[in-house]
């Protein structure tokens, strides 16, 4: 299991807040959501595309 630490990489709970408000101020309430969505696709999409799975695995799925 991986540490919190090493996942955060050593940043404390002040530098997080600190990220945080950050991202507040320049992208606004309403855009940081748009914007974790839009993240969120994009590591689907890389780990799909580092699987080799894409859209057209149909055929290899018996019906």
């Amino acid at each position: 299991m991986t540490q919190p630490t090493i996942l955060l990489a050593g940043l404390g709970t002040g530098e997080i807040v600190l990220i945080v408000l950050a991202l507040l101020l320049l992208f606004g309430g309403k855009k940081i959501p748009e914007l974790m969505r839009g993240l969120g696709k994009g590591v689907k999409e890389f780990k799909d595309g580092k699987d080799g799975v894409d859209g057209s695995d149909n055929e290899n799925k018996p019906s």
